[in-house]
C-alpha cells in the first residue's frame, strides 16, 4: 500500500460533466507531492477532506452555516417522538405529533416558519438553548 498524500488546497471551481462533478483545487507549489505529479491522468484516489477554519483547525459544519443547520435540526426535532414527549412532560405540547410540534415551536420562537431560523439570529439563539435543554434531558 502506498503512503497517503497529504496537502492543503483551496477550492477554486466546481462544475458538472457527464462523468459527475469536477472539483478543481489550487495547491501551493510547496505542498504538491511528487508522486501525485507523476501519476497518470485518470488515476483513481480515495479522498478525505476536512474544511479548515480561520484558526487552522477542522471546522464544524454547524459553525460554518449556523442558520442552515438550525433549520435542518428544527425539522428533525419536530419529527422526533422523544422531543414531543419531552415537550408534553413540560406541559408545552398537548398533541404529540409533528404538526402540533411545528406550530408550538414557531409560536415559542415567535416566527412564522422554521425557515426563519436561517436569518433570525435571536430566534436561532432561543432555539439552540431549547435544543441544549432537550439534549441535556435526553442524556440523563
Amino acid at each position: 500500500m502506498s503512503e497517503p498524500i497529504q496537502f492543503e488546497a483551496i477550492k477554486t471551481a466546481l462544475k458538472q460533466s457527464k462523468e459527475g462533478y469536477v472539483l478543481t483545487l489550487a495547491i501551493h507549489p510547496d505542498e504538491i507531492n511528487d508522486d501525485l505529479m507523476r501519476d497518470f491522468i485518470g488515476s483513481r484516489y480515495v479522498v478525505v477532506m476536512v474544511r479548515l477554519g480561520d484558526n487552522e483547525q477542522p471546522m464544524e459544519r454547524e459553525d460554518a452555516f449556523p442558520g442552515d443547520m438550525a433549520v435542518k435540526i428544527a425539522g428533525m426535532l419536530c419529527r422526533d417522538k422523544e422531543f414531543w414527549y419531552w415537550l408534553h412532560r413540560k406541559e408545552w405540547l398537548f398533541e404529540q405529533n409533528e404538526a402540533a410540534c411545528t406550530d408550538w415551536l414557531c409560536s415559542y420562537l415567535d416566527i412564522e416558519s422554521r425557515k426563519e431560523l436561517k436569518t433570525n439570529e435571536s430566534a436561532r439563539n432561543l432555539f439552540n438553548r431549547l435544543r441544549e435543554s432537550f439534549e441535556h434531558w435526553r442524556k440523563e
